[in-house]
């Protein structure tokens, strides 16, 4: 990315079945749900969406290898989308097992996400 434009910061928790992923959709959800840059197009080359790039900055506490991008990505709509896994987030306790819910503990998984905007 050449030309840094925006970065939001969101949180996403999954506090029931230990789901990497449902945390990390919730992260970015939580990033880009706040904000709405109208002007955006007029300083992307071409004036074109697709020319925006999206980085994607995900801190998880476990379960790296289960994070389904694919499912994360479908919730930016816009742009090329890159992705960077790094460990971080939490573990916690959820305090309660569900078996209803998948629980295979009590622990639940906090995701950060650093969405980064620009061309």
């Amino acid at each position: 990315m050449d030309k840094m434009m925006f970065i939001e910061i969101g949180m996403g928790i999954d506090l029931h079945g230990q789901n990497v992923t449902k945390a990390a959709v919730r992260a970015v959800q939580n990033a880009i749900h706040h904000n709405s840059m109208p002007g955006i197009r007029s300083v992307l080359p071409g004036n074109d969406l697709a020319n925006m790039k999206v980085n994607v900055r995900l801190a998880v506490p476990a379960d790296a290898d289960k994070l389904d991008l694919v499912a994360v990505k479908e919730e930016l709509p816009y742009g090329q989308v890159s992705f960077e896994v790094v460990a971080g987030g939490m573990l916690t306790t959820s305090g309660i097992v569900l078996a209803d819910k998948d629980d295979r503990n009590d622990l639940a998984y906090v995701v950060i996400a650093s969405v980064e905007v620009g061309y």
